[in-house]
């Protein structure tokens, strides 16, 4: 997955001050000897021949919240390369929620009814080492607004889609002038009510809840709603916090989904101690994924039965709304399939 030209390797910022979205970007640790390094850990913790077929990005200041010494920080599982990942193991594939079946043109995903899915780019802020989309063909994907044409046509050609979904990659890794050009075109389309954004970027690069950005978001005719996802909750701390706020406070509803991981947030503390940062930062939590069975990330798999003994701790323990709903996707259902 091509994140940002190499010639930015070079290019370094520090997490003291205040930086851009875009610094932070491009100071993001790029070489797993490095994240080692910053952590003060041995550098064969990290597998070179994992990370080979998926490099490493992990920004700064989500580097900044793991603890220096510790090989089991459930914020370095999630972006350390492992050899675990070079295991062939039966079920799990490249493709395995059938994005490329569900394909109606270059960059458009339609599976459910009333709603489509644009891959607006193959960017990302952060490489999740579990993510189901890591082997996704992201060099056939539009990059110009032209190239786009055909997915809005086909989108303006079906009056059941009410609500577009803009992921990736991560879509606010596109500057916000390309952004509001694309929402504009899909503003013109009559039978579009709402816009949905899936990233990660307000929780691993918080800067990125700019003013120009709440400006195209919430001045749009198509209502706003934006899905953010953190695991664990030390991700949702301080900076994070007060991004979430900025965003609440100007309108727009924001909802976050987790996927169950082992050694990350398999047990009920972290779950619980997490719905309950979200919803004292007017946070919904919405969804806890069985994890996608990608090639790869067979060793954070949890079982079933062990997600739903949680969701039933979880349920004891909170008010029902702080409760998610623990999905599975299936390739070629009509719907996420809701497990508890």
């Amino acid at each position: 997955m091509a994140i940002v030209a190499s010639d930015l390797r070079s290019v370094r910022a520090t997490v003291s001050g205040p930086v851009s979205w875009q610094a932070a970007m491009k100071s993001a640790i790029r070489d797993p000897a490095e994240l080692c390094r910053e952590l003060e850990l041995p550098a064969d913790l990290a597998s070179e021949i994992a990370d080979a077929s998926f490099r490493v990005f992990a920004p700064r200041g989500y580097v900044a919240k793991m603890i220096p010494g510790d090989p089991r920080d459930p914020l370095l599982l999630q972006v350390l390369p492992r050899v675990e990942e070079l295991e062939d193991t039966e079920g799990f594939v490249k493709d395995p929620v059938g994005d490329l079946d569900a394909a109606l043109a270059s960059g458009l995903i339609h599976k459910y009814h009333g709603r489509v899915l644009l891959v607006a780019t193959g960017a990302c802020a952060i490489h999740c080492r579990y993510c189901f989309r890591r082997h996704y063909p992201y060099e056939t994907i539009p990059r110009t607004l032209e190239a786009w044409r055909p997915a809005i046509q086909q989108i303006a050609a079906d009056s059941t889609v009410e609500e577009v979904i803009l992921s990736g990659g991560d879509p606010l890794t596109l500057v916000d002038r390309l952004l509001e050009q694309l929402v504009g075109e899909l503003e013109r389309i009559p039978h579009l009510k709402r816009l949905r954004v899936h990233t990660r970027l307000p929780v691993v690069i918080p800067e990125r809840v700019t003013d120009e950005l709440l400006a195209w978001l919430t001045g749009s005719r198509l209502a706003p709603i934006m899905v953010v996802h953190a695991n664990h909750p030390r991700e949702v701390a301080g900076d994070v916090a007060a991004a979430l706020t900025k965003l609440i406070r100007a309108g727009v509803p924001v909802l976050n989904q987790s996927v169950l991981l082992r050694g990350v947030n398999d047990d009920v503390e972290s779950l619980a101690e997490l719905s309950r940062e979200l919803v004292n930062l007017r946070v919904m939590p919405y969804y806890l994924h069985q994890l996608d069975r990608v090639a790869g990330t067979q060793h954070f798999e949890v079982p079933v039965e062990r997600g739903i003994e949680l969701i039933e701790q979880l349920r004891a323990r909170l008010p029902g709304y702080a409760v998610p709903r623990y999905v599975q996707e299936i390739a070629g259902e009509a719907n996420k399939r809701v497990l508890a």
